[in-house]
């Protein structure tokens, strides 16, 4: 597998920040191993690689003051969210200073008029859509998680909706971050659009904490739709079901969400979330629009199915049915698990051009099973989007190997199509191998824009790049 790579450590800089900052921010900062070791793990297989402290502000200054002391002694800085992320971003390869923005969970100011959502990066995404309920509104970006807001930025996530809604670059107005010496910086107002120099906002947006540290975002709303409704339907092939998907976003049917499972997918679906769907590749949809509208639409797909042997068509806009299916939709890591107890999973993601994402699609299924490997493969496909993930035995050194093989192989084939080795996990430590081979010598420019914003290479070190 992609191992977790250890950089050199300041040993007396940290001792020197640690002592420093301990001063000034008391029980606010934590040393413990256990913490430590809760804010150096990965969701997924990377090695653990826990900082040398874990600090808890709760301000925009109080980050400005850690990272001042951090850039003083030359110590890392490494930024947590909730600790959802998949690619190793939460590592401290070098040692350093986590700050965990749990705290700073503050939905600041909503301006209904103006559809946007001014919060604090330790906000989730649950807590945020709960709090707009009331008054008819909502924040679009799922990635499934309960992510915190500030990492959804950092690692540019989507998720289900992102068909419809966008990903969160889309959904970003202005940030307020720190900056590798200690200032604070605002990228934009509230306007819609700008032309106001450079687009730092998009620039930090996906930077995964190594140019600037989040502090505050002012996200784009949306309205809570007329009429939801879902759809589901079954299909004989993998192939059958994207040729649907690729004809149902050419025809233009503004779908919200558009979801494939495959066979093995389902079946762990059925006996997690107790449903009793065709084990055969499945398509889970929303609609969003009038009570007209979402019927059209779903009439509109529902024909365009047939033409693909589509069968066990099912539509519905009751509440308690679309959230059984998209609970199980999210569900779905932890269902699949269960198709292997005792097994980890190792989830990896590619996108790839919608024309190619049938034979995309198909080749990972076709390689897994030439390999010997349990991979149920989940998507977001109405954007080119899928996930495949590994039921490993980590304790067996073949199995671990044939893993790593698999996710080199599947990168390169999505960047031989001209596609993407990571839609929306990012690139962190684990895919980091693979950016050179998707991007070339562009890579040497953000190296250049990164030594220009953080030339002591404190923030976050170690990931996205080889520095």
């Amino acid at each position: 597998m992609v191992q977790a790579i250890s950089l050199p450590r300041n040993e007396a800089g940290i001792a020197a920040a640690v002592e420093t900052l301990s001063q000034r921010f008391g029980d606010q900062l934590q040393t413990g191993q256990a913490i430590r070791d809760q804010h150096g793990h990965t969701t997924t297989w990377i090695t653990n690689q826990p900082p040398d402290a874990v600090v808890f502000p709760t301000s925009t200054e109080e980050v400005s003051g850690i990272i001042t002391v951090c850039a003083e002694y030359g110590v890392p800085v490494i930024p947590f969210g909730t600790g959802t992320s998949l690619e190793g971003h939460v590592n401290a390869p070098a040692g350093g200073i986590c700050i965990d923005m749990m705290r700073m969970d503050r939905i600041i100011a909503v301006h209904a008029e103006d559809l946007d959502v001014v919060v604090q990066p330790g906000v989730t995404r649950e807590q945020l859509n709960t709090y707009l309920r009331d008054q008819g509104l909502f924040f679009p970006i799922d990635p499934g998680a309960n992510a915190s807001l500030g990492g959804m930025a950092a690692t540019r996530a989507s998720g289900t909706n992102a068909v419809r809604y966008g990903t969160m670059k889309d959904n970003v107005l202005a940030l307020e971050a720190v900056m590798a010496d200690g200032g604070v910086i605002r990228t934009a107002q509230r306007a819609r659009k700008s032309s106001a120099g450079y687009d730092m906002t998009r620039l930090l947006v996906g930077s995964e904490g190594t140019l600037g540290l989040i502090t505050e975002l002012t996200l784009k709303l949306q309205g809570i739709p007329e009429a939801i409704r879902s759809a589901r339907c079954s299909f004989r092939t993998v192939d059958d079901a994207c040729r649907a998907v690729m004809m149902t976003i050419q025809y233009g049917i503004p779908v919200a969400r558009i979801e494939l499972l495959d066979a093995l997918s389902v079946r762990a679906a059925n006996a997690y979330s107790g449903l009793d769907l065709p084990e055969t590749p499945l398509l889970l949809l929303e609609f969003h629009g009038s009570d007209a509208g979402v019927v059209e639409q779903s009439d509109m797909f529902a024909s365009i199915a047939e033409e693909f042997s589509g069968f066990d068509f099912a539509a519905t806009s009751t509440s308690e049915e679309r959230n059984k299916l998209w609970q199980a939709r999210h569900d779905m890591y932890w269902a699949s698990l269960q198709l292997r107890p005792g097994a980890k999973g190792i989830s990896t993601d590619v996108c790839v051009p919608i024309s190619r994402l049938a034979e995309c699609v198909g080749a990972a299924r076709d390689k897994a099973e030439s390999m010997g490997l349990m991979a149920p493969i989940v998507g977001h496909v109405g954007d080119g989007n899928f996930h495949a993930l590994l039921l490993i035995d980590m304790d067996s050194g073949i199995e671990r190997q044939k893993a790593d093989d698999f996710v080199g192989w599947l990168n390169d084939l999505a960047i031989s199509m001209d596609g993407t080795c990571t839609g929306e996990h990012g690139i962190g430590q684990g895919k980091r191998p693979y950016l050179q081979k998707e991007l070339g010598e562009t890579t040497r420019y953000m190296a250049a824009i990164k030594a220009a914003l953080d030339p002591e290479n404190i923030m976050n070190p170690g990931k996205i790049l080889e520095m």
